[in-house]
């Protein structure tokens, strides 16, 4: 008997390869929405942490803000009998990572304390020499080398006030505007965060207290580069990215809680919408807690503990260069 040689007929090669292929095409199919997929969550994951990063910063930096510090220990290097109008303090009381003498944290108007045990005082500095301060009045009781100068307390314009609360140069809806040791290192700074919403920005820009102008910021200090405008209010108006609850004692304003809303959209569009995605964060009960604190503290007529406003930090507010939207590029 001959064996038989016939295979397999075009048609059932054909039947085979179009069952072939539409397994094949479903795979591919369920392998690219899973691309697409897998790109809208990094896609969201990237808009979350850029989010997050700086509403992280900015909790912590308004927390923080009207912090009085001086930059290291200070103690007197000379003793200040009764009567002395001016104190010699020591000029290696400094903070390791700069090289300024204490009295760098010092200005004009500010209140210290000297002294020990029952001889504290509270003197207020007219005037500031390298390390020779000069007071406002005499001191009351004699005091000796190494005795300690404190400062205590904090600003009350830690968060400037806002503009329509009648400050001049305040914060805005777009402008905050914070000062005073925000990094817990002894430094005080000024910092503006700027919602520039025409050019998607929101930017940090941050100086030395008494840097004495502003400079322009960079791209350096562009914290997103992506949001847009706040949603609209039933009232027709538009959320602003900052707001504030203000106080007044005696004529004078504590901001002492601000909230925060940024809307931000992803870095690139949905592969299935053909749209950003966008997400509105609000930080709606951030308390500058030693603002809070002295404002409390002027509550119940305790004046010494709420520090004066450093002239140095006027003259910068005066300064309107980075009000504007324009950033330096590299």
């Amino acid at each position: 008997m001959r064996h038989g040689e016939q295979g397999i007929s075009i048609i059932e090669s054909m039947i085979s390869i179009t069952i072939l292929m539409v397994v094949c095409g479903t795979v591919m199919q369920g392998v690219l929405a899973l691309t697409d997929t897998s790109r809208m969550v990094s896609n969201r994951t990237d808009m979350h942490s850029g989010v997050r990063n700086a509403t992280e910063l900015l909790t912590q930096e308004i927390g923080q803000a009207g912090r009085v510090a001086l930059p290291g220990l200070v103690t007197l290097t000379a003793a200040a009998p009764m009567g002395s109008t001016s104190l010699v303090v020591t000029s290696t009381a400094v903070n390791p990572d700069t090289d300024t003498v204490a009295t760098s944290g010092m200005y004009v108007g500010q209140q210290l304390m000297i002294g020990v045990d029952e001889y504290q005082e509270m003197v207020v500095v007219s005037a500031v020499a390298d390390t020779t301060i000069t007071l406002g009045e005499a001191v009351a009781f004699d005091h000796a080398i190494d005795e300690p100068v404190v400062v205590l307390g904090g600003f009350a314009e830690g968060v400037i006030p806002p503009a329509d609360s009648g400050y001049v140069n305040g914060s805005t809806e777009s402008i905050l505007k914070i000062f005073g040791d925000v990094h817990d290192d002894g430094r005080m700074v000024y910092v503006e965060y700027v919602c520039d919403v025409p050019n998607g920005r929101l930017y940090r820009n941050s100086m030395a207290w008494d840097a004495g102008a502003k400079a322009a910021p960079t791209v350096e200090e562009i914290l997103i580069d992506n949001i847009e405008q706040n949603p609209v209010n039933p009232d027709g108006t538009i959320t602003p990215c900052f707001t504030y609850q203000t106080q007044t004692v005696v004529g004078r304003v504590f901001v002492v809680d601000v909230a925060v809303t940024l809307t931000i959209r992803s870095q690139n569009r949905d592969k299935n919408t053909g749209d950003f995605q966008r997400e509105t964060k609000a930080l709606l009960n951030v308390s500058p807690r030693n603002v809070f604190n002295v404002w409390q503290s002027a509550s119940l007529g305790m004046n010494e503990r709420v520090q004066a406003i450093p002239q140095q930090i006027t003259d910068l507010l005066a300064d309107q260069t980075t009000s504007t939207t324009t950033v330096v590029p590299y």
